[in-house]
């Protein structure tokens, strides 16, 4: 049995608001920027082909089934469109990871189809968190989503400008 030894999530998750958080051998935080990203990648994976498959006389039949492939297909590409929707999708472009978020597509579609078992489940879950996807995920790559302090400034009401003499009147009061 393996014992002792750093793990890649044992131990308390990374706090970016840690009073130790300045040491040298510390990685900074990345702040994602909640802006979505200015061009998606197409989705770089084929269509699956569905086909349907039932006996007739003892013999197994397999017919292409078109209305599934096609419904399938824009499953995907809806959830590919969600995905690059969201502040992760600016360290996956940096990164080059495409590929990787179209295997999670794939993988999580498959893992809440019908057809599904806790190994496709696992498998989903896992790559969400190496994508940065999931609270754990993004905690064990540092990043952040970043705050928009200034939305908040810009969206109190002003107050309506006072004129040059009633500012003077303070000083001569």
């Amino acid at each position: 049995m393996v014992s002792g030894g750093a793990r890649a999530r044992s131990g308390p998750a990374p706090d970016p608001n840690a009073l130790r958080r300045d040491r040298k051998d510390d990685k900074a935080w990345i702040d994602l920027p909640t802006v979505p990203l200015a061009d998606v990648p197409s989705f770089p994976l084929p269509k699956i082909p569905i086909y349907d498959e039932y006996f007739e006389d003892k013999k197994k039949i397999r017919e292409f089934d078109e209305a599934a492939t096609e419904a399938r297909w824009e499953s995907e590409l809806e959830l590919w469109a969600d995905l690059w929707s969201k502040p992760q999708a600016h360290m996956w472009a940096a990164l080059g990871l495409k590929w990787q978020v179209a295997a999670y597509v794939r993988g999580y579609l498959e893992s809440v189809g019908p057809d599904s078992n806790s190994g496709l489940k696992t498998a989903a879950l896992r790559q969400e968190a190496e994508l940065g996807l999931s609270t754990p995920g993004m905690n064990t790559l540092r990043w952040m989503i970043a705050t928009d302090e200034v939305a908040e400034r810009r969206d109190e009401v002003k107050p309506a400008r006072k004129s040059s003499r009633d500012r003077l009147k303070v000083i001569n009061a």
